[in-house]
């Protein structure tokens, strides 16, 4: 029989908090749409809801438990009241990762950490039972709920740390306190909010002082701040750098990128070398993957059952995951999100995939601030470079427009509900359209549109 994931006790001795029920809980939810039976709900207050007018919602769904900081009136011997349920959950979360005994990985950085978590996840379960972030569960309430819905059982947890502001990441890495540590790269997303570069990189580079003694720091070794983030891996730590360089520590080396995919080998400190086949086309895919089998390396586990795992990997859906729409026309959806590295990134690729036109769909990199202008109007080199005919909303992307060639200049509109219309007359069977952009520009409702035209 498998053991729950919280009793009774152990609810009561993590959160501090009042249960009268004797009961058993086998997981988490937040969301009383999702909610499993035996489940704890945590009901959450938030800026736009709150989960206590759910309480009853929960218990009728089958929830073994539900932890409140207001029992509304209820006396249900059920509840488990909590000083605050945010605090209650990150209290659990903190029990979570002192019970465990497995290898833990954090990973942040300006792009690539949700596709890095995949690969690691798909890595790392060929090896043994492995708990990752759901989605792109990173901020404030996604690190503890990850924690929390840790399994007893597993041995590999990977949390992913995302960050809007200064100061976020820090009491984030301090709950995952990770074997191996991971920044997939610095680059320009947030800028608005920080204000430079160099900022952004201390921000990341804050995620290496929870490293557990005898951890590994990996970072890009081609990306800014190279200096701050090798500072801050502490003296007990080894600093590892990925990438194809002489001085790598992960390197990628004779590697070929083509349509079909990727092939290198791999080397690594303390290992033999390791050849690496990807279906997943890109360099930066590529990338990715010897990050996540550096990771694997550093945690001295078994590496020939991860890397074959990694051959048909596929990105999820928004981050790269190809199909096709309409009448003949594939799809490159990279709909979810976007920075300037990810932008260029993601249409190097694009120039790799044959077709009888390349066309991109771009909405704004938001949170970029007084630097959006310049950061988009720079995009057009690589655009020009994938000779994509180029459909643009969004205010900023205006300036990116406006710097192409009139060759390449499909449309623009204010919003990608407008766009939608302008790039589904355009497109014809044979086309290779890549749809890309910051989630806030919701180029998603374009790809939506485009599937039910």
């Amino acid at each position: 029989m498998t053991s729950p994931l919280w009793t009774s006790d152990e609810l009561r001795d993590a959160t501090g908090g009042t249960l009268t029920a004797e009961l058993a809980v086998t997981g988490i939810s937040i969301d009383t749409r999702t909610l499993q039976k035996g489940d704890l709900f945590i009901a959450l207050k938030g800026d736009r809801s709150d989960g206590h007018a759910h309480i009853e919602t929960a218990l009728n769904a089958g929830a073994a438990c539900v932890m409140v900081h207001d029992r509304m009136g209820r006396t249900d011997p059920r509840l488990l009241v909590v000083q605050d349920t945010l605090d209650g959950m990150v209290a659990l979360g903190k029990a979570a990762r002192a019970r465990f005994d497995g290898k833990v990985i954090a990973i942040t950085g300006s792009v690539g950490k949700t596709t890095t978590k995949e690969m690691l996840r798909t890595a790392l379960s060929a090896i043994g039972k492995t708990h990752a972030a759901v989605a792109s569960f990173n901020n404030h309430w996604g690190v503890p709920l990850t924690l929390a819905r840790l399994p007893r059982d597993a041995a590999f947890c990977i949390s992913e740390i995302g960050m809007n502001h200064e100061g976020e990441i820090r009491p984030l890495a301090d709950q995952v306190r990770p074997h191996v540590a991971i920044v997939t790269t610095v680059g320009s997303s947030h800028l608005g909010n920080m204000g430079s570069i160099a900022a952004i990189a201390r921000e990341k580079a804050s995620l290496f002082s929870a490293l557990l003694p005898g951890g590994t720091a990996i970072i890009p070794d081609d990306c800014p701040g190279q200096d701050v983030l090798r500072s801050a891996v502490p003296d007990s730590s080894q600093l590892w750098r990925s990438g194809v360089s002489r001085s790598a520590d992960i390197k990628l080396e004779n590697l070929i990128c083509k349509a079909s995919g990727s092939t290198f080998l791999l080397e690594t400190p303390q290992a033999a070398p390791l050849p690496v086949q990807l279906t997943a086309p890109g360099r930066h895919m590529a990338r990715n993957a010897a990050i996540a089998l550096g990771a694997v390396t550093a945690l001295s586990v078994e590496r020939t059952p991860a890397a074959q795992a990694l051959t048909d990997f596929v990105p999820g859906e928004g981050r790269g995951a190809r199909r096709t729409i309409l009448d003949g026309v594939t799809l490159l959806d990279e709909s979810y999100n976007a920075s300037s590295t990810s932008m260029r990134a993601t249409l190097e690729t694009l120039s790799l995939l044959p077709a009888k036109r390349h066309v991109v769909a771009l909405g704004d990199i938001l949170e970029l601030g007084i630097f959006a202008e310049d950061e988009h109007r720079t995009l057009a080199e690589a655009v020009i470079a994938a000779k994509a005919i180029a459909f643009c909303c969004g205010p900023h992307m205006r300036a990116l427009y406006d710097a192409l060639p009139p060759e390449l200049q499909g449309n623009y509109a204010p919003d990608s509900r407008q766009l939608a219309p302008l790039l589904r007359a355009y497109l014809k069977p044979g086309d290779f359209l890549l749809v890309k952009g910051s989630n806030g520009s919701r180029m998603r409702d374009l790809v939506t549109f485009l599937d039910h035209a």
